[in-house]
C-alpha cells in the first residue's frame, strides 16, 4: 500500500489474499508451543482448577444469601432472595458470555423486532435464559452426570501432555546429584557441576522467553507491514515512543524478568517446590558421605544447612554438606531461599493481577456509568469513593485481613489468604483508579458522536462500550500498572506483619521478617534479598507505567492534556 492508503477490506480477506506471511508467523508460533507444550497444559490444568474453585464459590453465594435472610425473615423471605440473587449472578455471567462467546445478535438470528435502545436489554436476557436452562440441565437432569464425565475426560487428556517432557523441564537439565571422591559429579546434566547445571537451565529459561518476545514482535511487523488496514496509526508513534523511553524500557526488562521467574519457578528454582517448601520430610536425595552413597530426606538436610549468622550460614553462590547448590543461600529454616522466593513471584503476581484487574474493572464501569449519565450517579460515586479514601488503605486492609482471618472464614483459607488480600486491596483500589479516569471519562462524553449516537437511539450500554470505553482504556492501563507496584509492597507488608499469605505458602514480606534478626550477621542475605527484590519490582513497575503514560500521552510529561483532566475536572 502506498502512504496514507487504507484498505477497506477484513482483515480474513487481506490474510487470504496473501498467507503466506501469517503462514510462517504460525508454524514458528506452533514450535515454540510444542517445545513446552507439557508445561503449557499443566498451566491451562492449574487454570481450570482456579476456575472450578472460583464457580464452586459463586455457586454458594445464593445458599448463603439464603441461609443469612431466612435467619432473620423467614423461610419466604429466603427463598425470594435465593432466587433473586441467583439471577443476578446469572445476569453478569450473562454479560461475561456474550462478551467472549456470542458475537452475533440473538435477536437478529432470531428475527425479533425492536427498538435500538431494547436490543441490548432483550439480548441479556435471552442469553441469561440460556443460562438458566443450561444451570436447570445440569443439575436437574443425566446431561450433568455427562457433562461431568466429559470434563474428567479432558481433565485426564490434558494430565497426559502435562506429563511431557519441555525443553526448560529439570528432567532435560538436571542439576541434582553429588560429588564422588574424584571430584565428578553424578547425577547431574553432562556431569557438569550444579551451580553450571542450574545456571545453563535458567539461562534456556529466559532464551526460550526472549524467542517468544521476538516471535510476537515480529508477528506485529508482519501485521503492520501485510494486514494492517493503514500504512500508519497513532500506535506506531506510542510504541516509537516507548521504544526510546530508557526508564520505560528499564521497568519493562524488570517486569520481563520478574514474569518469566513466576511462570518459570519449577524450571528456575534449584530444588522443586515440593521438597523443599511442602513436603520436604516426604522427598529425599542422594549424597555421597563417608560410607558411599547415603540418602537424607530434604527436611533433615534443611536443619543441618540453616542460616542464623555465625558459623552456622549457607551463604550465596555456594553449597551445603549434602551437594546442594543455593544461587541465594538458605533461609533460617535451611530452605533454598532462591526457590522460596522463584515461588514467592508467582503468588505476588497472581494477587497483584487479580487485585489490578478487579479494581480496573469496577473502576471503569464506574467512570463509564458516572459520566454518561452524571447527577446523582456521579455524587454517589463520590461520596462512595471519599468515603473508601477517608480512610487510611493500609490500615484499612491490616483490619479486614485480621478481622477475616480470625473469623476463620473460608475466602481466608484459599491461597493461604492470598485471595482474601487481592480482594481487599481490590475493594479498597478501586476510588483511585476511578478518580483517575473520570476526567478522560467526562470529556469524551461530551464528544459529539455521543450525541450521535443517543440520538439514533443507542442503548447506553452500546454507547459506553463502543464509544466511550476505548478512549479511557489507554488511561487505565497506564494507572492500573503504576497500582501493581502498590499492590506487591502492600501484600509484602502485610506478610512482613504476620497477617498477609500464610505459610506454607511463599511471599517475598514474610521471608524479610525471618531474616530481619540477622541482617548484620553472615546470614545477611535472608532478609536483604527479598528486600530488594520487593523494591526492584516495584521500581519496574513504576518505571513502566512512567514510559506507557508518556509514550500513549507525551503531553502528559509537561502536565498538559489529560493528565490535568484525570485528576477528575474534565471539561
Amino acid at each position: 500500500m502506498s502512504m496514507n492508503e487504507f484498505d477497506d477490506t477484513t482483515l480474513r480477506d487481506r490474510i487470504a489474499a496473501n498467507p503466506r506471511p501469517a503462514l510462517l508467523w504460525l508454524v514458528g508460533a506452533f514450535v515454540l508451543i510444542a517445545l513446552e507444550l507439557g508445561r503449557i497444559a499443566d498451566g491451562v490444568l492449574r487454570l481450570g482448577g482456579a476456575i472450578g474453585l472460583m464457580v464452586d464459590m459463586v455457586v454458594t453465594i445464593p445458599s448463603s444469601v439464603r441461609g443469612a435472610v431466612a435467619s432473620s425473615f423467614g423461610a419466604g423471605a429466603g427463598i425470594a432472595a435465593f432466587v433473586i440473587t441467583a439471577f443476578i449472578l446469572l445476569g453478569i455471567v450473562a454479560i461475561v458470555v456474550k462478551w467472549l462467546f456470542i458475537p452475533w445478535s440473538l435477536v437478529d438470528r432470531l428475527g425479533i423486532d425492536v427498538s435500538t435502545g431494547r436490543e441490548d436489554i432483550l439480548e441479556r436476557l435471552l442469553v441469561t435464559g440460556l443460562l438458566v436452562i443450561v444451570a436447570a440441565a445440569l443439575v436437574w437432569t443425566p446431561v450433568g452426570g455427562l457433562f461431568e464425565m466429559l470434563i474428567s475426560v479432558l481433565t485426564r487428556g490434558v494430565e497426559a501432555v502435562g506429563s511431557l517432557t519441555t525443553i526448560t523441564s529439570r528432567e532435560v537439565i538436571p542439576n541434582q546429584g553429588y560429588q564422588l571422591p574424584d571430584g565428578s559429579w553424578e547425577g547431574t546434566f553432562l556431569g557438569l557441576s550444579p551451580a553450571w547445571a542450574w545456571a545453563l537451565r535458567v539461562l534456556v529459561v529466559y532464551a526460550y522467553a526472549l524467542t517468544w518476545l521476538a516471535w510476537l514482535w515480529k508477528g506485529y511487523e508482519i501485521f503492520r507491514e501485510h494486514y494492517r488496514e493503514a500504512d500508519w496509526t497513532p500506535r506506531d508513534d506510542s510504541i516509537n515512543r516507548l521504544r526510546t523511553h530508557y526508564w520505560g524500557v528499564f521497568g519493562f526488562v524488570v517486569v520481563f524478568m520478574f514474569v518469566v521467574m513466576a511462570l518459570w519457578a519449577p524450571a528456575v528454582s534449584p530444588v522443586t517446590a515440593e521438597a523443599n517448601l511442602y513436603s520436604p520430610y516426604g522427598n529425599e536425595i542422594q549424597y555421597y558421605g563417608d560410607d558411599g552413597v547415603q540418602s537424607i530426606t530434604h527436611g533433615d538436610a534443611n536443619m543441618n544447612s540453616r542460616s542464623q549468622g555465625g558459623d552456622e550460614n549457607v551463604g550465596l553462590m555456594s553449597y551445603d554438606d549434602y551437594d546442594r547448590f543455593h544461587p541465594f543461600g538458605t533461609n533460617t529454616d535451611g530452605k533454598d531461599l532462591f526457590t522460596f522466593l522463584a515461588y514467592g513471584a508467582q503468588v505476588s503476581l497472581v494477587i497483584g493481577l487479580l487485585a489490578t484487574v478487579l479494581m480496573a474493572v469496577v473502576a471503569t464501569v464506574l467512570a463509564l456509568i458516572t459520566a454518561y449519565y452524571k447527577g446523582v450517579a456521579d455524587l454517589l460515586a463520590i461520596i462512595a469513593s471519599d468515603s473508601v479514601i477517608a480512610l487510611p488503605r493500609l490500615l484499612l486492609v491490616l483490619l479486614l485481613s485480621v478481622l477475616f482471618m480470625q473469623a476463620n472464614h473460608p475466602i481466608a483459607e484459599i491461597y493461604d489468604g492470598g485471595l482474601l488480600l487481592a480482594l481487599i486491596f481490590a475493594g479498597t483500589g478501586w476510588p483511585l483508579l476511578w478518580r483517575s479516569v473520570r476526567g478522560p471519562a467526562l470529556q469524551v462524553s461530551e464528544q459529539e458522536w455521543i450525541d450521535a449516537a443517543k440520538s439514533y437511539g443507542q442503548s447506553p450500554a452500546a454507547t459506553m462500550r463502543k464509544h466511550m470505553s476505548p478512549y479511557i482504556a489507554g488511561y487505565m492501563l497506564i494507572y492500573a500498572s503504576l497500582s501493581l507496584g502498590g499492590v506487591i509492597i502492600g501484600v509484602a507488608a502485610l506478610s512482613y506483619l504476620g497477617f498477609g499469605v500464610q505459610a506454607p505458602t511463599p511471599e517475598w514480606g514474610r521471608a524479610v521478617f525471618e531474616g530481619k534478626s540477622y541482617v548484620s550477621t553472615s546470614s545477611w542475605h535472608v532478609a536483604t534479598l527479598p528486600g530488594l527484590l520487593v523494591v526492584f519490582l516495584v521500581t519496574g513497575f513504576n518505571a513502566l507505567g512512567d514510559g506507557i503514560r508518556d509514550a500513549i500521552d507525551p503531553q502528559s510529561d509537561s502536565g498538559d492534556g489529560s493528565a490535568a483532566a484525570a485528576t477528575g475536572g474534565g471539561g
